[in-house]
């Protein structure tokens, strides 16, 4: 009952009605109330959907029966309070969303024994405390750990690195500190196609700037968020392992050192967000061959030099992309660099290079046949029309023959007189003159011969 207008409360006694209710999808509703503990009585319950709608209180402590239920749906309402330790009996869980809500208090201790979860989504709660570290130990086939949006503090646990199914972790907007795990390179589900096992399900991601729901294709997303923080320290230099990353987001935090000089590996990458960081070094090239890339933001950091121009690079000609670098100079900044004459064209003029070119391509083409036509028949024409100047053509052919004869000649007999002790030369010699000669004097005798016949005919 999907996305329809049913209004007022979830029935109380909806488990006495339903006994043997086994998948319950009321989503997208205006339904309001809380959620009915008697829910806790449908044992033969699988899918549980509430989600969109205006439920409020509390989660209720009602799940230790319900060892069959493996989709919780109850993101985007109005609960409030803690995360129920009954949700620990929910051994066959694999999808959680409780995302956007007011849900408080730590991360849920109990959720270590659901041990089957793919997805986990606590994102827009008010979660405070550490992430823990048990959970790549006890939740070893995570696809999605999205904790974005609460008010989680401590450091990102070197452990989340082992998770070698992960594709999406969105750990933005917290509190977190200290550096980025170095072994970040090692989740190997956004290195190879393991991952990419279709699976149903949804999640709200933000991808080039703005907030996406991801439904059919999710599976297809490689995703790391990390935006919103006090992360401290350089970028992981294995990052570039991620070779199937399609979104990296480590903007406003306080990350510093150079971008690594590999990036460039990652070519899936689509968006790259660095800006509000203290970031230093140039651009490194090897973003140039980045050609699915078309979100970038490296502003307000400490870069410089020149920035790199080629392939995709040309197509983000922003100028916002690279501001709050004094340092950093070249198209499409007005700032130019020492060594350039003038500044980079713009694809906008490169396209009205190429759209001139093949104008005056094309008058070329026009006008080569006439300039044919003319160049041709103002020599052959005058040549069959006057028959004194074809006397005089012929009378110059052969004349140059004669010449050319006689120089030949001459030559030979200078160098029979320099060479008389070289008989096998001087026999090569005089073989190669009559073979030049019978050559040129065929040749001039078709070049008559063409003509005669055109003109006799």
């Amino acid at each position: 009952m999907n996305d329809n207008l049913f209004s007022g409360p979830i029935p109380v006694d909806i488990a006495e009605r339903l006994p043997l209710l086994r998948n319950l999808e009321i989503k997208g509703n205006s339904l309001n109330g809380t959620i009915p503990s008697s829910i806790g009585k449908l044992i033969g319950l699988e899918v549980l959907v509430i989600s969109n709608g205006h439920i409020s209180g509390t989660i209720p402590d009602c799940w230790n029966d319900l060892s069959h239920l493996f989709i919780l749906d109850v993101s985007n309402n109005s609960l409030s309070g803690e995360i129920p330790s009954s949700f620990g009996s929910l051994r066959s869980l694999k999808f959680l969303w409780l995302s956007n809500n007011k849900l408080s208090g730590d991360f849920p201790s109990a959720l270590q024994n659901c041990t089957s979860i793919e997805t986990l989504d606590l994102g827009g709660n008010k979660l405070s405390g550490k992430i823990p570290l048990w959970i790549a130990e006890r939740m070893p086939s995570l696809l999605i750990l999205s904790l974005r949006s609460n008010l989680f503090e401590g450091s990102i646990p070197s452990q989340l690195c082992s998770l070698s199914s992960l594709h999406i972790l969105d750990l933005a907007h917290n509190n977190l500190s200290g550096s980025i795990p170095l072994c970040m390179g090692n989740l190997s589900g956004m290195a190879s196609d393991l991952s990419n096992e279709r699976y149903e399900g949804q999640l709200w991601v933000v991808v080039k700037g703005r907030q996406w729901l991801y439904e059919n294709i999710l599976y297809l997303l490689n995703s790391i968020d990390l935006s919103s923080n006090n992360l401290s320290g350089e970028l992981p230099e294995g990052l570039s392992n991620l070779s199937r990353l399609g979104t990296l987001n480590f903007s406003m935090n306080h990350l510093t050192g150079e971008i690594p000089q590999d990036i460039g590996s990652l070519q899936r990458l689509e968006t790259l967000d660095l800006s509000m960081n203290q970031i230093s070094g140039p651009i490194p090239p090897s973003l140039t061959s980045l050609t699915s890339l078309n979100h970038l933001n490296l502003s307000y950091n400490n870069l410089t030099g020149e920035i790199p121009l080629g392939n995709q690079f040309l197509t983000l000609d922003d100028a916002s992309i690279y501001m709050g670098n004094p340092a950093l100079c070249g198209f499409p900044l007005t700032i130019k660099c020492n060594r350039d004459d003038e500044t980079p064209q713009s694809p906008e003029e490169n396209k009205d290079d190429e759209d001139g070119g093949e104008f005056e391509m094309m008058w070329f083409y026009i006008s080569m046949g006439p300039g044919f036509v003319v160049g041709f028949w103002g020599v052959c024409g005058t040549l069959i029309i006057k028959k004194s100047w074809r006397y005089a053509y012929f009378r110059f052919v052969d004349d140059m023959k004669e010449r050319i004869f006689v120089v030949v000649l001459v030559k030979l007999a200078h160098l029979r007189r320099r060479m008389k002790a070289r008989k096998e030369l001087r026999y090569n010699m005089t073989t190669f003159f009559f073979f030049f000669f019978f050559l040129f004097n065929q040749t001039a005798c078709m070049v008559n011969t063409l003509f005669l016949t055109f003109f006799l005919s």
